[in-house]
């Protein structure tokens, strides 16, 4: 009887205990630190509702601050901060980390997408047809959420004489990464380097002719008021990716590693869903902001993207060089035919 009753308080208490760790962990709050490169605008108002969500559906167990304007480190350093634990969460374009993102990086290169939706449905096709893509976020130790997609750019600037490759000849234009120095190499421009959030003070003081990106950023970054122009479209690219740190990843619960992974589905259906709502509404309030918006005609467009060297073959290239050559050249295959 003694035996019996030793057995059943065992049990009792093996059942007590593991409810009580189950309680526990599920009661556990996180707060979340995400470090964002751009300032905080209605451009990046699905990733603020992303944050918002979590906190809804985890019902209080996880809330997520986002610094913006590199308030937490600058482009191309909030990815690998995320990567050591230094933050949690990160808005990371790719092209800022071309020793890092071999393969991410290629996403912003010029002339190989039509459009924004194309552009983002390739970099899904992607990610689940070549493993090389989940194995280089693997390797700064973060794990892809979703990823932002990129209205068309502008060339923005004081001057409206922009609307042809022969007015560009000579001009400083705002340029990143890269490749997209090559692009404007290619028709005689000169690329300047300049991050985002310094773009509006580059054309005030002439470091620059012409800003490069697209309508959202030119409303957010207010550059109709130094640049009243803007000439365009001329590129498509991805935007950049939405990713959380893996350390940060392994202390989740997976409940709400399950809720973080259906809500980032979730919002990048809508982020499409607001690009094109999202665009007209930032050209249309920059023309109400005293914005002039010119078309860069199609037989313009064809003269540049005939004077620049196939860039995306050049990657391939390139990559060989680094020992993935056959991986380059099978993504550049795919990409060429997703985008006939």
């Amino acid at each position: 009887m003694n035996k019996k009753l030793m057995q059943l308080i065992k049990v009792v208490v093996g059942t007590t205990t593991a409810v009580l760790i189950t309680n526990a962990v599920q009661a556990q709050e996180f707060k979340l630190r995400w470090g964002h490169y751009l300032p905080n605008s209605a451009f990046v108002q699905v990733e603020k509702d992303f944050a918002k969500k979590i906190e809804e559906r985890t019902k209080g167990r996880v809330k997520i601050d986002i610094t913006f304007a590199g308030g937490l480190g600058k482009g191309n350093e909030v990815a690998l901060l995320a990567g050591r634990g230094a933050i949690d969460m990160a808005s990371v374009a790719m092209g800022y980390y071309p020793d890092q993102l071999l393969f991410w990086k290629a996403y912003q290169i010029p002339f190989i997408f039509d459009d924004p939706v194309q552009a983002i449905n390739i970099v899904h096709k992607s990610y689940k047809k070549f493993p090389i893509f989940k194995e280089e976020s693997d390797k700064i130790n973060v794990n892809y959420l979703f990823q932002q997609p990129l209205g068309s750019y502008y060339m923005t600037g004081p001057s409206p004489n922009c609307t042809t490759v022969k007015a560009l000849k000579g001009k400083k234009i705002r340029s990143f990464g890269a490749d997209l120095p090559k692009m404007h190499n290619a028709i005689g421009a000169v690329p300047v380097t300049v991050r985002p959030t310094e773009v509006y003070e580059a054309l005030q003081r002439g470091t620059i002719d012409y800003s490069f990106l697209n309508a959202g950023n030119v409303e957010s970054l207010r550059l109709y008021e130094p640049g009243k122009y803007s000439c365009g479209t001329a590129m498509t690219i991805a935007g950049h990716m939405i990713v959380i740190g893996k350390r940060t990843w392994a202390k989740l619960p997976k409940d709400i590693q399950d809720i973080f992974m259906d809500q980032a589905a979730k919002s990048q259906k809508e982020y499409l869903d607001w690009l094109v709502t999202g665009t007209k509404s930032s050209i249309a309030n920059i023309k109400k902001a005293g914005g002039v918006f010119k078309e860069f005609p199609a037989s313009e467009l064809a003269k540049w993207k005939a004077a620049t060297p196939d860039l995306l073959q050049g990657w391939a290239e390139t990559m060989k060089k680094r020992g993935y050559g056959s991986q380059a050249a099978e993504v550049a295959a795919a990409w060429r035919a997703w985008t006939k």
